[in-house]
C-alpha cells in the first residue's frame, strides 16, 4: 500500500516508517522537524520530506494515490505550561483538521491516528462495598497525609484500580490532554461525514531506543535513566505504588503496522498496550538494578492533578486488530537502561 506517514522523524514514527518499509509499503515520509522535538537545526533525514501537515496544498500534492494515512505528527508531552496550549492547538489540533480536509478532497478514506491513553484522565476505580466509583481529584488533605489513594466522596472507602476499556467516559487532565481528545473528536466526525475509517491507538506509557533525554516533555522511563547516567537515584513521586501500563516502541510500531494493513469500519479506538501493568516504583528499581544503582529514593511528593493509575484493558487491540504486545515491561526496560537515546529532543518549548 500506498501511505502517508506524518511525523516520520519522531522517535515513534521512525520506528514506524522502518516496519511499515520492511512490511513492504510504499512510504511518503514527512516531518516538520520541529526544534522541541529534534533540536535546533537538526538536519533532515534521509528519506524524509520537510513538511507542515498544516498546509493544505503540499497535502493535496502528496495525499495524491495515497491508500492510508498513519497521522504521528503532533507536539507531545504533558501541558507542562499553559503557555503550550496555542502551540498544542496549532499542531495538533489546526494541523489534524487540515490533514481530514485534504484527505476527503483527495478521497483518501482512511487514517491511522495516534492517540493517547491521556484522554482517559483517571483510571477506573471499585471499592468492596461501594462498586464502581467515578473519581475526581484526590484531597489535598489526604496526599498530605501520605494518603495516596482514591476514596469513595460518600463512604471514605479506599478504591482499588480496575482496567479501563476505549467506551469510559473520557476526561483529560492536561493541556496535552485536551488535544488529543480534539484530534480523536474531529477524526471521528470526519469518519462519520465521509464514510470514512479511523483506527485511533491510544498508545500507553511509550519507552524505548531513541526515546527523547531528560525533558519537561519527557516519559518518567527517560527521566529515571538521565539520573541515573548522572550518578544519581531516581526521584520517585508519591509511594511509587502508581500503576501504568508501559508499552515498547516496537510494539507501538507493530500495532500501527497492523492498523495500516486491516481496515476497521467507522471511528474505533483502541488501547495499545502491554497488557502487563508495573508500577512506577518497579520502573525505577528495575532501571536501576539495570545500571548497578543507586537505588531509587520514594520522595513523599505529589503534584495534586496527577493520575493515579491507568491501566489499559487490551483486548479490543487483541480481537480486531490480532495484536498482542511482544515485549515484557521488565525485560524491556532492563534493555532500556543502555538503549540509545536522543540527545537534543525536547529541549525547547513547542513552537508555533
Amino acid at each position: 500500500m500506498r501511505v502517508l506517514l506524518t511525523g516520520a522523524a519522531g522517535f515513534i514514527g521512525s520506528h514506524i516508517r522502518r516496519d511499515l518499509i520492511a512490511a513492504g509499503h510504499e512510504v511518503i515520509a514527512v516531518d516538520l522537524m520541529l526544534p522541541a522535538a529534534h533540536g535546533p537545526g537538526a538536519p533532515v533525514p534521509e528519506g524524509i520530506r520537510q513538511v507542515d501537515v498544516r498546509d493544505g496544498a503540499a497535502l493535496d500534492v502528496l495525499l495524491h494515490g495515497v491508500d492510508v494515512v498513519c497521522h504521528q505528527a503532533a507536539v507531545v508531552g504533558a501541558g507542562v505550561s499553559a503557555q503550550d496550549a496555542p502551540a498544542y492547538a496549532s499542531h495538533n489540533d489546526f494541523g489534524t483538521a487540515v490533514l481530514l480536509a485534504a484527505m476527503d478532497r483527495t478521497r483518501c478514506r482512511r487514517l491511522v491516528l495516534a492517540s493517547s491513553m491521556v484522554v482517559y484522565g483517571e483510571g477506573r476505580y471499585r471499592g468492596v462495598r461501594c462498586g464502581t466509583v467515578d473519581v475526581d481529584v484526590r484531597r489535598r488533605e489526604d496526599l498530605a497525609a501520605g494518603m495516596f489513594e482514591h476514596r469513595d466522596p460518600a463512604s471514605d472507602e479506599v478504591l482499588t484500580w480496575e482496567s479501563v476499556g476505549e467506551d469510559v467516559p473520557l476526561r483529560p487532565r492536561s493541556l496535552y490532554a485536551a488535544s488529543k481528545l480534539v484530534q480523536e473528536n474531529y477524526a471521528s466526525a470526519w469518519a462519520a461525514v465521509t464514510g470514512s475509517s479511523v483506527t485511533a491507538l491510544r498508545y500507553h506509557n511509550v519507552y524505548g531506543d531513541d526515546m527523547p533525554r531528560d525533558t519537561p516533555y519527557s516519559g518518567v522511563a527517560a527521566i529515571f535513566r538521565s539520573a541515573l547516567e548522572s550518578g544519581q537515584p531516581p526521584q520517585v513521586f508519591e509511594d511509587g505504588r502508581q500503576t501504568r501500563d508501559f508499552v515498547h516502541v516496537t510494539d507501538i510500531a507493530a500495532a500501527n503496522v497492523a492498523a495500516v494493513e486491516q481496515p476497521l469500519p467507522g471511528f474505533l479506538p483502541l488501547n495499545i498496550s502491554s497488557g502487563r501493568p508495573i508500577t512506577i516504583g518497579e520502573v525505577a528499581a528495575t532501571l536501576a538494578a539495570a545500571r548497578g544503582g543507586p537505588e531509587p529514593v520514594v520522595t513523599g511528593r505529589y503534584r495534586p492533578g496527577d493520575v493515579r493509575h491507568i491501566v489499559a484493558d487490551p483486548d479490543r487491540a487483541r480481537r480486531t486488530l490480532g495484536f498482542v504486545a511482544q515485549v515484557d515491561p521488565i525485560a524491556g526496560l532492563t534493555q532500556f537502561a543502555f538503549a540509545p537515546l536522543r540527545d537534543s529532543a525536547g529541549v525547547y518549548a513547542p513552537t508555533l
